[in-house]
């Protein structure tokens, strides 16, 4: 049995562990991190030219079951991912972590979009300056115009476009509390902003504003691709997998 695995996310590395002594396992990563953590088994980086050449992969090697364990936010290949498994006729099964659930103490601020968190600064009061930016290298597009001082915090260095009033903050997850409370403090942080990618590896930051009394603007995740099951956990995954 061959079972390709999108992503290389800590859920996705899990579960090509999971598999690879028992079927074969190619784990594909999107190749956006320089020196990314690499799972069991056979490893491909790079694109598949969109949905209709990952269905031509898929057929040209032989593939039985393809597990989306990409970020959450991934949208584009997660829609390609279904649209290539239904023209080729292979199970298909996204593997996402529960989100975050906001609890006693949160001063959370959801919206829909990189975009909507920017407006949402507005709405803050006069008195937010300095923002902690956790959304990824990717969409710092979308706060570029604005005023406030941005902490960015990224495994590679972003690139622009950029706040004009940036530091960069390199470094790579998981991340402990009392780091994240550190970070809070040293750098007199007025506001976090953050997508909701659930998991602990990131949780802490979170644990961290609410004991500082800070809001947090959390962008919403998009919706798993109407029709494509989904598995909480590499090992219920696994087990989809074994009796696909």
């Amino acid at each position: 049995m061959h079972v390709l695995i999108l992503g290389g996310t800590t859920e996705a590395r899990a579960l090509a562990g999971l598999l690879h002594d028992d079927v074969r396992v190619t784990s594909s990563l999107a190749g956006r991190v320089a020196t990314p953590r690499l799972p069991a088994g056979e490893v491909r980086i790079g694109g598949f030219g969109g949905a209709d050449g990952l269905a031509a992969w898929l057929r040209e090697h032989s593939v039985d079951a393809v597990i989306d364990a990409t970020h959450p936010f991934a949208e584009r290949i997660s829609f390609n991912a279904a649209g290539a498994a239904a023209t080729a006729h292979v199970p298909l099964l996204a593997l996402r972590r529960p989100g975050w659930v906001p609890v006693e103490g949160d001063d959370w601020h959801e919206v829909a979009s990189l975009e909507a968190a920017a407006a949402a600064l507005d709405g803050l009061g006069d008195g937010v300056d300095r923002v902690f930016l956790t959304t990824g290298r990717m969409g710092l597009a979308a706060f570029a115009d604005r005023p406030e001082w941005f902490l960015v915090r990224s495994v590679d260095a972003p690139e622009a476009p950029m706040p004009a009033r940036t530091e960069v903050l390199l470094d790579r997850g998981p991340f402990g509390l009392d780091g994240e409370r550190e970070i809070l403090s040293r750098h007199r942080i007025d506001v976090l902003v953050t997508k909701d990618s659930g998991g602990a590896a990131t949780a802490p930051k979170l644990q961290a504003a609410r004991e500082a009394g800070i809001p947090v603007v959390v962008v919403r995740r998009p919706p798993v691709p109407q029709g494509v099951p989904t598995a909480a956990t590499p090992e219920e995954a696994a087990a989809w997998v074994r009796k696909a």
